[in-house]
């Protein structure tokens, strides 16, 4: 059996084969996304999540991907790392790529030219806007020869940072926020679209090989650590580490525009933080106790706290 990737508290994308030919749609609106609970921030997204769901593809396949903008400005889609034609960046100004402008559609087709890796989508249209609004997802090629058997637990996280207005530091309260795209800083950081304790924990086995694969569209760079694990770092923006470069670290660094993945034997049992080590973005609003951009790799039947 294939080996998928989970993308907690995010779907991935159903497509229909036709003809040799996998079709994705996308939407592109407005979100009202839940980033604690009762507290959400008015984002922008894709079928109703921020960060979209998750693309997942092979090597070789035809993909139509039609993207819909219910948006109230014009907007276009990157398909970061991939290699495809000028016309499918996604970058109507510099490019021949057309921006999608409300109410319309565009087909991107194009075939999958890249090894097995790890990728993202995301606006290139006002991306000073648009990307600090939440739109961007995953895009995944699978390896079609790995199986169950080498990898047991596939997961992808994408990073947020969002400067949430109307909500003084020290003050979590309930309500709908609307974001400030321009700000240089951020008040809430995210992990698939929520912050600790809302985000969803990584649940494995003992003895599995995990892999672990983390996007980053924003301003800020995320330096990852795991506790009580030593991992190896696998691959770069979709790009494989040849085994003998591979180092082996306990924090990764996963700067703005770059994908990373790591990989490690689940070999000490307990729950364990996954977080970024930036104490900023470990809080949430700056309150206390721990939030923001953290979760926890959980072995099953491991008492809870």
């Amino acid at each position: 059996m294939d080996v998928m990737v989970i993308t907690p508290n995010i779907p991935n994308l159903p497509y229909a084969e036709r003809n040799g030919v996998k079709y994705f749609s996308l939407v592109a609106e407005p979100v009202k996304s839940e980033i604690l609970p009762g507290i959400y921030m008015n984002a922008w997204g894709y079928n109703g999540s921020s960060p979209g769901p998750t693309i997942c593809v092979y090597p070789g396949d035809y993909v139509c991907i039609r993207v819909f903008n219910k948006l109230p400005q014009p907007t276009s889609v990157h398909w970061h790392g991939l290699d495809i034609p000028n016309v499918m960046d996604g970058v109507p100004d510099i490019e021949p790529s057309p921006r999608i402008d409300p109410g319309g559609y565009f087909d991107y087709h194009f075939k999958i030219n890249n090894p097995p890796g790890t990728h993202m989508y995301h606006s290139h249209f006002y991306p000073v806007f648009q990307d600090m609004m939440g739109l961007e997802g995953g895009f995944m090629i699978l390896d079609p020869q790995e199986s169950e058997k080498d990898v047991q637990r596939d997961y992808y996280i994408m990073l947020g940072s969002f400067k949430l207005k109307d909500i003084p530091a020290g003050v979590l309260e309930r309500g709908v926020y609307n974001i400030d795209p321009f700000s240089e800083t951020a008040n809430f950081f995210t992990m698939n679209g929520r912050c600790f304790p809302y985000t969803a924990p990584l649940p494995v086995s003992e003895g599995d090989r995990i892999r672990i694969r983390f996007g980053n569209v924003g301003m800020a760079n995320h330096p990852i650590h795991l506790h009580g694990h030593q991992f190896l770092e696998t691959a770069v923006d979709g790009n494989s580490i040849a085994r003998e470069n591979q180092l082996k670290k306990s924090t990764i660094l996963v700067s703005s525009g770059t994908t990373r993945d790591i990989e490690l034997i689940a070999n000490n049992p307990g729950r364990w933080p996954l977080h970024c080590h930036f104490p900023h973005h470990v809080s949430n609003n700056m309150t206390l106790p721990l939030g923001g951009m953290a979760t926890a790799m959980v072995y099953e039947g491991f008492p809870k706290i």
